[in-house]
């Protein structure tokens, strides 16, 4: 398993406003980045407590994370746990009463409980190995060779302009 971080979330003119958040490995060099495919509320949702925006009236995310707190459960972590035609599962871990919870749930809700939550995201090797893209410094660009699986996300990739990732605001 590899801890990762967000590295930014991403919105794609030329797939019809689709948007995607950019895990990044931690700590690796040259850079393994797993892009995954969100929707536009999740991606708002993560963005908005990325930057520190607090929503007028709480959103579901932070419903359920006061609830969870409520609850005296705390999140322990998530886990982007699999990767089956071309969908992500994730795992959310609750620790409640001295037992671990897993709840199963879509990777950009986890997400968006985990920056609220302060959890750490993590993602199993095989994901990693599926759809982990190792960024060209030097050309600015993924490298298929590097990678054979990037069905879905090789042409969004190949878009990016990678001059600024991870310059996005946190």
């Amino acid at each position: 398993m590899q801890e990762m971080v967000i590295d930014s979330i991403r919105f794609s003119v030329q797939n019809y406003g689709q948007r995607v958040v950019i895990l990044r490995q931690k700590d690796s060099t040259p850079g393994i980045y797993l892009p995954i495919w969100i929707g536009a509320s999740e991606a708002e949702s993560i963005a908005m407590r990325l930057q520190e925006v607090d929503a007028p009236r709480p959103l579901t995310h932070d419903l359920l994370t006061t609830a969870i707190d409520s609850l005296g459960a705390k999140v322990l972590s998530i886990i982007v746990s699999d990767l089956k035609n071309d969908t992500f599962f994730a795992k959310i871990l609750l620790e409640y009463k001295d037992n671990t919870i897993e709840l199963d749930s879509r990777p950009s809700d986890a997400i968006a409980l985990a920056v609220r939550s302060k959890a750490k995201i993590f993602a199993e090797n095989l994901v990693v190995e599926k759809a982990g893209v190792t960024i060209n410094q030097e050309t600015n660009t993924s490298d298929p060779s590097e990678n054979q699986n990037l069905s879905i996300f090789k042409e969004f990739v190949d878009t990016l302009d990678i001059d600024d990732l991870g310059n996005s605001p946190k």
